[in-house]
């Protein structure tokens, strides 16, 4: 065993003079206990939530999209890609654009998206998310006074509910895309009944999103080729973005591929940055609770002023005393520290398990605060802990290698 950490270790077993020195020992462990504590839960409700939102993402969304005016040309060239990928497990294609839906008096502003349901199912979870009605429901059907077959739409939950429309209702949507006409331009309009409702669980989606059969809403958007482009579901999630970057290599330019975080870059960008601020004052807590070790540290120095200067009398040097209390220093934050990883994976585990705090479903879409503990998280709060505590006794340990032998051993 190194000798620094022999007298160390001899030091903290040692029984304390003075009680003020106690207490500042208990405060500094339990301080640096409590911030880490709270660091790793705060890190590993972020995490829960961020898991839920891209779990939510990820029910709606395609793990990778491409988006091109489609020709027969284009299309095959497509394909051909999509098939060399063999990370790439189901694809399906789809016609996308902006629309005004009407019902009634009121109005919004939509995302229109025109999908295959047989194939649309492969590529994403949207078949688990129907409230009410039946996806077999968006087929076009002749109404019953006759006319035209009406095709069929699916709301979003928020939607229908802003509009007030409710599965039977007839719907007009708006298309930005101009008819000319011998009145001149107007904008196309076509009637969709609704055919049912559903619930992502992301409130973007649900406020805004509609989802009809392919051949109609291309049609109704005059895409191009009659689709804006293809999904594709992978194999492993995580390897969303290398595929995209492959696929983008692949096609060239002319197409843009973008992988689900791409398309919600601002939203991860988000919960990263406030992950990352949240680490950062949390630190702090831990820093200033280590400053509590630090002075106790200072007052161990002056307590054991004797022992240091006969020390110092038998050989031992600056860097030796320096690394004594380093080690003390070091071992009280290390003992803080592992209380406070225990302390925070037992809160995970009972915010977890126990419905503590309930969240209005309303509005959270959750009724119970996620939780995901990650290993990578822990490492870095026993680190940045460790660090914390280490640096807190970087002043009181060169303070007390100073010291004069022959003064310390007379006035210790």
């Amino acid at each position: 065993m190194p000798f620094p950490l022999f007298i160390a270790l001899r030091y903290l077993r040692t029984k304390r003079k003075g009680l003020f020195t106690m207490i500042t020992t208990v405060i500094g462990v339990t301080g640096v206990s409590i911030g880490v504590a709270a660091l790793l839960t705060t890190l590993s409700v972020m995490n829960g939530f961020q898991a839920d939102i891209q779990k939510k993402i990820v029910g709606a969304q395609a793990h990778v999209t491409v988006y091109a005016h489609m020709n027969p040309a284009r299309e095959k060239k497509l394909r051909e890609a999509i098939g060399a990928e063999a990370e790439i497990v189901a694809t399906s294609p789809f016609a996308l654009g902006q629309a005004i839906v009407t019902f009634g008096e009121r109005s919004t502003g939509i995302v229109l998206k025109g999908m295959d349901p047989r194939q649309e199912f492969t590529v994403n979870d949207l078949s688990k998310s129907l409230t009410a009605g039946d996806w077999a429901a968006l087929r076009p059907e002749i109404p019953e006074g006759g006319g035209k077959p009406v095709p069929g739409i699916v709301l979003g939950e928020e939607l229908a509910k802003n509009l007030g429309a409710w599965i039977g209702d007839t719907v007009v949507l708006i298309s930005p895309q101009s008819l000319s006409t011998p009145m001149g331009m107007i904008p196309a309009m076509k009637k969709f009944r609704v055919a049912g409702t559903l619930h992502t669980g992301y409130y973007e989606y649900d406020s805004a999103a509609a989802y009809a059969e392919l051949e109609p809403t291309a049609a109704f958007l005059d895409t191009p080729g009659g689709l804006s482009g293809l999904q594709a579901r992978l194999s492993d999630l995580e390897r969303s973005d290398a595929v995209a970057a492959s696929l983008q290599d692949r096609l060239g330019w002319d197409y843009r591929v973008r992988s689900f975080t791409e398309l919600n870059r601002t939203l991860f960008a988000a919960l990263k940055l406030e992950k990352a601020v949240m680490f950062i004052i949390l630190a702090l807590i831990i820093l200033v609770a280590s400053f509590n070790i630090a002075s106790n540290l200072v007052l161990m120095g002056n307590e054991k002023l004797r022992d240091i200067g006969l020390l110092k009398a038998m050989g031992a040097t600056p860097g030796q005393i320096r690394r004594i209390f380093l080690w003390v220093g070091s071992l009280i934050g290390g003992f803080g520290v592992f209380l406070g990883v225990l302390l925070g994976l037992v809160l995970c585990w009972i915010i977890e398990r126990y419905p503590i705090v309930e969240l209005p479903a309303d509005i959270y879409y959750l009724s119970r605060v996620p939780v995901s503990i990650e290993a990578h998280d822990v490492f870095w709060v026993v680190v940045c802990g460790l660090a914390l505590a280490v640096l807190a006794t970087l002043y009181p340990a060169y303070k007390t290698a100073k010291v004069d032998p022959i003064e310390a051993i007379h006035y210790g």
